[in-house]
């Protein structure tokens, strides 16, 4: 599949800028604080597990199937963590359908791979990523579903998905080991893009408020 074109995303409070390799010594310098929060999510301890973790994500986007972010608080001047759409799905279109693309974009994927350093969290810096993730999806590529995937397990980032405005569409189960070598339950949520208008004057109402 064709990758997808790095894109440099940015609004007042975070920039999301292409994730390299470059990204590793201030990744691991975002992870290195308090790890508690962590603890349900694939967040890399240390240098050699960052650049595996980094090198894998560049190798799913040179497949065409993710494109991964390093997450900069434009507050505090520093990376703070990553996050990046994956799974994208381009669909089998019967022949001069009026929703066959030509321009090789998918046609719904998932945000996630998400996390932040402590220090982020709880901040404006969540909120408007994904503010600006799924206007990208939606709006520039032509997103038909975007999905959201977390540990059922995890009340802190299911709250959060769910302030977005995602719909909850059920729970795989077992569906992977988790962090902890459990076996992971999943809580999948989505956004369609026809609810993509009202979810956008959520998100934005909540940003000025933030203003």
């Amino acid at each position: 599949m064709k990758p997808l074109a790095p894109v440099v995303l940015e609004g007042r409070h975070v920039r999301l800028e292409p994730l390299e390799l470059r990204h590793v010594p201030a990744l691991v310098a975002a992870a290195s604080g308090p790890r508690e929060t962590f603890r349900l999510t694939t967040t890399p301890d240390g240098e050699a597990k960052m650049r595996e973790y980094i090198t894998a994500a560049l190798d799913a986007r040179a497949a065409g199937m993710a494109l991964p972010f390093a997450t900069v608080s434009l507050a505090l001047g520093r990376v703070v963590g990553s996050t990046r759409f994956g799974n994208l799905e381009r669909w089998p279109w019967p022949e001069g359908h009026a929703s066959a693309r030509t321009d090789g974009a998918p046609d719904a994927g998932e945000i996630g791979w998400s996390w932040l350093a402590e220090e982020a969290q709880r901040t404006a810096v969540n909120t408007e990523a994904k503010r600006l993730m799924l206007a990208l999806a939606f709006e520039t590529w032509g997103f038909h579903r975007v999905t959201l995937k977390t540990d059922v397990r995890n009340a802190r980032s299911r709250a959060a998905i769910e302030r977005l405005g995602a719909r909850l569409d059920g729970v795989v189960r077992a569906h992977f080991p988790a962090v902890d070598g459990t076996l992971r339950d999943s809580a999948t949520y989505s956004i369609l893009a026809a609810e993509w208008p009202s979810v956008r004057a959520s998100l934005d109402a909540r940003l000025l408020a933030r203003a």
